[in-house]
């Protein structure tokens, strides 16, 4: 079943109690707690980027909102992603854009891994956490943090900069009041969902979207 999205309070309740993790190092660090992530009216999301691959000119833009815990949207990256990279977006024909929703603190503790060191390595992290999604969520909440830290290890971060972005309770705020505002303009209420050239739909199959954006080229 798709995940249904609740927006405002119950996204600080989600995003849940800070773990204790270790580092390489042997010392433990603290990912951000729910009173530090909780959204405010007021938080500065300037400093957060949608994160885009294709061209910046193409006829169609496409903005997937997914949740890194969403078994839906595992499967819409495993397998209707790759047709349409390879149909759309390698092609000109589209540009993609990949919003994260977080139904919890693990979705949040993904992004902010993902989006480690400036983001340059996003899309490849994103990979992998989905292709090892039944994995890297199994385990207590010290466990979880570990693999997600060996992820960035394996896209070639430092454990200090990647535990730096874990304890980021400014970037977690950030980040959680970017994908409320942005998920409330777009009408979201379940993930996967996209919005193609302004128009919002549910997960679909690669048919039906490949219909959608045939008719708006």
């Amino acid at each position: 079943m798709n995940k249904t999205l609740v927006i405002g309070a119950a996204v600080a309740v989600a995003i849940g109690v800070g773990a204790m993790f270790f580092s390489g190092s042997g010392a433990q660090q603290s990912p951000v707690s729910p009173a530090q992530a909780q959204t405010a009216g007021d938080v500065d999301i300037s400093g957060v980027q949608d994160m885009t691959i294709g061209a910046e000119d193409a006829p169609i833009t496409i903005v997937e909102y997914a949740s890194f815990t969403c078994p839906h949207c595992r499967t819409f990256h495993e397998n209707a992603f790759k047709q349409l990279k390879a149909d759309y977006i390698d092609t000109g024909k589209a540009k993609f854009v990949f919003r994260e929703v977080y139904f919890d603190r693990y979705g949040l503790w993904a992004g902010m891994v993902a989006r480690c060191d400036g983001g340059s390595r996003y899309f490849g992290i994103v990979d992998m956490i989905f292709e090892t999604q039944q994995q890297w969520t199994q385990g207590e909440n010290v466990d979880i943090a570990n693999n997600l830290k060996k992820m960035g290890l394996l896209a070639g971060m430092d454990g200090e900069t990647i535990d730096a972005c874990l304890q980021d309770a400014e970037k977690a705020k950030a980040l959680t009041a970017f994908y409320q505002q942005n998920a409330q303009a777009d009408g979201i209420r379940a993930t996967p969902s996209f919005v193609i050239n302004g128009t919002t739909h549910s997960n679909m199959s690669y048919a039906d979207m490949k219909e959608i954006l045939d008719a708006e080229l």
